[in-house]
C-alpha cells in the first residue's frame, strides 16, 4: 500500500490534538506531543511496491544441481537453503530503459564530467564475431525503436550495479514529488542531483516545495526532511542474489500444496518438455533458447521461438511469480562473487559470497563528511590498467603517447600514495583534475587518447552527489564476533585461512590490508621476470544464472551457474532489478 499523502501527515498532529495522543506501550508518553519532546511516530501500514516489480513470498527450497552434471564442474551442488520475501523485476532490463538512464546522464554530466556517461554505455561491439555478419545489431539493437522492448546486452556487472543505484534515486525522487515534498526539478547538474543517501542526511537541498514534515520537537526548526522512520522511501534497488534468482526462477509457489511441494521442477514450469503441452498452445516454445546446432528460431513459416536473437521482454509465459524470461531471452547477472565451492561454504539463511561492509566517512568530530563533488576512481584499478595497457602497446606507441602514459602513470602512483594515507579526496583530485584533463588535452599525435578516456572512465566507483562510504577497519571490529575485516568476499575459499600452501603464504604474510586476488586461484610465474599470475577464479569474477538465445536447454535449468570478470560483458548477457521486502514477508491480512 502506498505512503500515506503529506496532506494526511501534515494534519496528523491536529489529529491528535483533538482525539488524544497515541501512547508508548512501555513508557506512557505521548508519541507526536510537542509538550513531550515530540518524538513521532507517522501512519504506515506496509512496503509499497516499486515500479515493475513483484513480490517474490521466500521460503525454503533446494538449491543447485537437479540435472546431471555433464560439464562436470561440480559447482552447483544440491544443498538447503531460506530465501527471504524480496522483490524482482517481472523482466529483463530494456533497451528502451537504458536509453533513459543514458539521457539523464547526459543530462546531469555531460557538460562537466562527459566521462560519467561515457561509463554508462553498454558495449556493442560485443554483437561482432569474426565469422559472421552481425554488424546491424552493433549499429541498431540499443537505439532504434524496434529493438527499444529487447534487454539491454552488452552491460557489464559494474554498470548493472550503478543503474540500480541510479534507479533508487529516482524512484524515491518521484515518491517525494507525488507527496508534495520535492518539487519536480530537472535542472539537476553535477552533484546538485537528487540522491537518497544524501537527502536522509540532510546535504540534498535543491527542489524543496515545502520546508518538510513538520518537526514536533520545540528544540528544533518547524519543519524536517523526511527519515527513514517515516516510511516514505523505498529500499535500494540491486541485483538479486544468486539464491534469490534461482528461487525465483523455479516459481514452486506454483507447485505447493500445505507445506509440500508436490513435483520438483526442472525448469521453471512443470514437466521436462520445452515446448507448451496446453491443448491451445500445444507445441510452442516456453522460451527462446537455441533448439539445436545451427537452429536459432526455426523453420520459415513456422519459428519454432519466433527470435533469432532476444525477443521483447514480455515474450513467452510467465512463471508462478508472474516473471517473464527466467529460462531464456539473455543470461542475468546476479549480486555473487563466483566460487566453485559456494554452495557448501555459504550459510543456509539468505546465502550470498561477496560482502564489502562499508561505513559513512565522518570527520574526528563524528560529523559526516560532505557529499561527493567530484567523481571518485578505483586508483589500483587504473595503475593495474595502465601496466597491462602500457605492455600492450609499447611496441607501437610513438614519443607523445609514452610520455602521455608515463605522465598517467606519475600520477597515479602519487594518487595511491595519497590513498595510502587515507587522503581519498584528494588523490582523486590528481586523477580528475591532472590525468583526465592531460588525456583531454593530448594533441592529435595521441591517437590514445580516446582510448584512454573511456576505459578510465570505467573505473568510476561513486559519482558526484554521493555520499562518502569507506571500508570498515579492522581496529573498529575488536569487540565483534560476527566479522573483523571488512572484506569477506575470500572467505573461506581463498583467504589466509583456507590456504594451504606454505610456500605461496610466505609471500603473502606481511600484507596488513584486504588482498585483491585470492591466494588459492593465484600461481607463481616463472623465470627471471617472474609475476604472479591469477585464474579466471578471482574476487572479481561474479555469477550470471539462466540460459540465453544462444544457448541449449540445458542452461535454462535455474541451478546451473556460469561466471564473467565483472568488467566484461556479452551479447546474450542482461540483468534484472531486485528489492528487499521489510517487514512481513506476505504482505498484511494475508492467510497465515
Amino acid at each position: 500500500m502506498k505512503a500515506k499523502s503529506i496532506f494526511a501527515l501534515l494534519l496528523a498532529p491536529l489529529f491528535f490534538v483533538s482525539c488524544g495522543y497515541e501512547k508508548s506501550s512501555i513508557t506512557g508518553w505521548n508519541y507526536n506531543d510537542p509538550d513531550n519532546g515530540g518524538f513521532q511516530k507517522y501512519p504506515f501500514e506496509e512496503q509499497e511496491t516499486g515500479p515493475n516489480l513483484v513480490l517474490i513470498e521466500g521460503g525454503t527450497f533446494t538449491m543447485g544441481r537437479v540435472e546431471q552434471d555433464f560439464m562436470h564442474d561440480w559447482n552447483n551442488i544440491p544443498r538447503r537453503a531460506t530465501v527471504s520475501s524480496f522483490y524482482m523485476d517481472q523482466t529483463e532490463i530494456s533497451n528502451f530503459h537504458w536509453l533513459e538512464y543514458l539521457f539523464w546522464v547526459k543530462r546531469v554530466y555531460g557538460a562537466d564530467y562527459p566521462e560519467l556517461y561515457k561509463k554508462a554505455l553498454p558495449d556493442t561491439l560485443v554483437w561482432r564475431s569474426k565469422l559472421a555478419y552481425n554488424e546491424p545489431y552493433v549499429d541498431y539493437y540499443l537505439r532504434h525503436p524496434a529493438f527499444r522492448d529487447y534487454p539491454v546486452v552488452g552491460v557489464n556487472w559494474l554498470q548493472a550495479t550503478d543503474f540500480c543505484s541510479w534507479r533508487t534515486d529516482r524512484v524515491n525522487e518521484f515518491i517525494l514529488i507525488r507527496e508534495g515534498i520535492l518539487e519536480h526539478y530537472p535542472d539537476q547538474i553535477g552533484e546538485d542531483n537528487f540522491n537518497t543517501d544524501a537527502y536522509l542526511t540532510n546535504q540534498y537541498n535543491s527542489g524543496k516545495r515545502i520546508e518538510g514534515l513538520p518537526n514536533l520537537n520545540q528544540a528544533s526548526s518547524g519543519y524536517r526532511n523526511v527519515k527513514m522512520e517515516d516510511g516514505i522511501l523505498l529500499p535500494k534497488y540491486r541485483l538479486p542474489t544468486e539464491a534469490e534468482w534461482e528461487f525465483a526462477a523455479l516459481g514452486l509457489i506454483g507447485n505447493s500444496i500445505g507445506e509440500r511441494v508436490v513435483e520438483r521442477r526442472l525448469y521453471p514450469w512443470n514437466g521436462h518438455a520445452v515446448r507448451n503441452p496446453d491443448e491451445v498452445y500445444i507445441g510452442m516454445m516456453l522460451a527462446n533458447f537455441k533448439r539445436g546446432r545451427g537452429d536459432n528460431m526455426g523453420v520459415a513459416g513456422k519459428l519454432n521461438d519466433n527470435a533469432d536473437i532476444t525477443a521483447p521482454v514480455f515474450s513467452y509465459w510467465p512463471n508462478d511469480y508472474g516473471l517473464y524470461n527466467m529460462a531464456g531471452n539473455v543470461s542475468e547477472w546476479v549480486m555473487d562473487v563466483y566460487r566453485p565451492l559456494s554452495y557448501e561454504d555459504m550459510d543456509d539463511f539468505r546465502p550470498f559470497r561477496g560482502n564489502v561492509f562499508s561505513t559513512k566517512e565522518r570527520d574526528n568530530e563524528g560529523l559526516l563528511l560532505d557529499k561527493y563533488d567530484i567523481p571518485i576512481y578505483d586508483i589500483p584499478g587504473l595503475i593495474k590498467y595502465l601496466e597491462d595497457f602500457g605492455n600492450t602497446v609499447e611496441s607501437s606507441a610513438n614519443d607523445q603517447e609514452n610520455e602521455l602514459l608515463s605522465t598517467l602513470n606519475d600520477q597515479a602512483q602519487r594518487a595511491l600514495e595519497l590513498l595510502i594515507d587515507d587522503q581519498k579526496y584528494e588523490a582523486n583530485i590528481i586523477i580528475v583534475e591532472e590525468s583526465i584533463e592531460a588525456i583531454k588535452a593530448a594533441d592529435e599525435m595521441v591517437k590514445i587518447a580516446p582510448v584512454l578516456l573511456k576505459d578510465y572512465s570505467s573505473y568510476i566507483n561513486a559519482r558526484p552527489g554521493e555520499l562518502r562510504y569507506r571500508e570498515s577497519k579492522v581496529e573498529e571490529n575488536i569487540d565483534r564476533r560476527n566479522y573483523k575485516r571488512s572484506d569477506n568476499i575470500n572467505f573461506l575459499d581463498g583467504d589466509y585461512e583456507s590456504h594451504l600452501d606454505e610456500i605461496h603464504w610466505d609471500a603473502y604474510e606481511e600484507e596488513e590490508e584486504r588482498v585483491e586476488t585470492s591466494h588459492m586461484y593465484i600461481y607463481p610465474g616463472q623465470g627471471e621476470a617472474a609475476t604472479d599470475y591469477a585464474s579466471l577464479i578471482n574476487d572479481h569474477a561474479r555469477v550470471y544464472k539462466g540460459a540465453s538465445w544462444n544457448d541449449r536447454a540445458y542452461w535454462m535449468v535455474p541451478g546451473t551457474r556460469r561466471f564473467l570478470d565483472e568488467r566484461q560483458s556479452k551479447p546474450t548477457l542482461g540483468f534484472r532489478c531486485a528489492m528487499d521486502r521489510v517487514g512481513s514477508p506476505v504482505g498484511l491480512g494475508a492467510p497465515r
